[in-house]
Formats: C-alpha cells, structure tokens, sequence
C-alpha cells in the first residue's frame, strides 16, 4: 500500500515529481522536460554516448545546523547512438551490483521520451525517515560531463551546449504509516 507524501515548494524544471510512502520507503516518480543542446545531438550522430545522471537527498531539517542527509539515491544512464543499425540504446544503472536496464528505441524523440521519465524509483527506506520531523528533498538530473571522451570534457568547459542540469527542491511531509 503506498500513501501519496505531501510536497510543498517552489516548482522548478522538473514536472510532476510525486513521492509515494510505501511500507518499504519512499518512491520518487517524476519527469525531467529538457531540450538535447544541437551540439550534444550532433556528438550521439557520431557515436559518441551521453552519460546522465540523476541524484536525490533527502534532508531532516534542523534548527540549529544545517540540514541532516537521511537517505540518498543516485541512477546513471547511458544514451548512444549505434551509426551502423542506426538504432539508439537507453542504458539505466542503478545502485548496487548488477542492476542495468537496457532498451533499444528507432528514435531518438522516442529514446528521451523514456530517458525523461522517472517511475517509481525508491529512494529512501523507512527505518531511514522519521514521521514526526520536517523533511526536504533535493533532486538534480545532469549531463555528467567527466565521462564524455576527454577532447570534449576539455571543449564543454563553460560551453552552454554542454550543461545540462535540471533541479528542484521541495519540502516533504512524510504521515505516519496506518
């Protein structure tokens, strides 16, 4: 049984970021709206793969310090171009040994369609969350610019077309199981 947990907030680029408690932890489903810069578009037409990489923390507010990490996530994906099948590949590594997706798509509107939306990622135990206190959520998805070849780590140094990062922060209410 999952609980839907009240998020209050500043809306940012991210759309529709939900966080369901279940009797497990928390899940995090979102979307992640962005436009591929033409020249990162132009390097997957060569072959070369984007790497992405989508965080998570969530926080216990304090009054007197700054904010207490509980609980944190992180998934990688992988997106590449295949110039001789000319099929595009959706690579999804999550936390932990042995856990990738892999999905092949005919499009790349198609391939971001899914590398896009985020469902039911769990994102925090709930030994890990403590009912009775204010909690905030910081999510960050990215273009991880250090596992790009190293001619283009060096040529995406203060290039807009190489940043890619969409953020959001919103306050969570976590309700007591039932």
């Amino acid at each position: 049984m999952c609980t839907p947990v009240h998020a209050e907030g500043n809306e940012g680029d991210v759309v529709d970021l939900r966080v369901e408690q279940g009797d497990d932890g928390l899940y995090l489903s979102a979307g992640v709206p962005f436009e591929l810069p033409t020249a990162m578009e132009d390097a997957l037409y060569k072959g070369i793969a984007m790497h992405f990489t989508a965080e998570v923390a969530v926080l216990r507010e304090r009054w007197y310090w700054y904010d207490k990490p509980v609980a944190s996530a992180s998934r990688n994906f992988r997106l590449s171009f295949q110039p001789l099948t000319r099929r595009w590949r959706l690579q999804v590594v999550a936390e932990g040994p042995g856990l990738t997706l892999s999905q092949n798509f005919d499009t790349l509107p198609e391939t971001l369609t899914a590398l896009q939306r985020i469902a039911r990622w769990k994102i925090a135990d709930s030994a890990s969350v403590d009912t009775s206190a204010r909690h905030n959520l910081a999510f960050v998805f990215r273009l991880d610019v250090g596992k790009l070849p190293r001619p283009f780590q060096i040529g995406a140094l203060g290039q807009k077309d190489w940043s890619l990062v969409v953020r959001r922060t919103q306050r969570l209410v976590v309700e007591p199981a039932r």
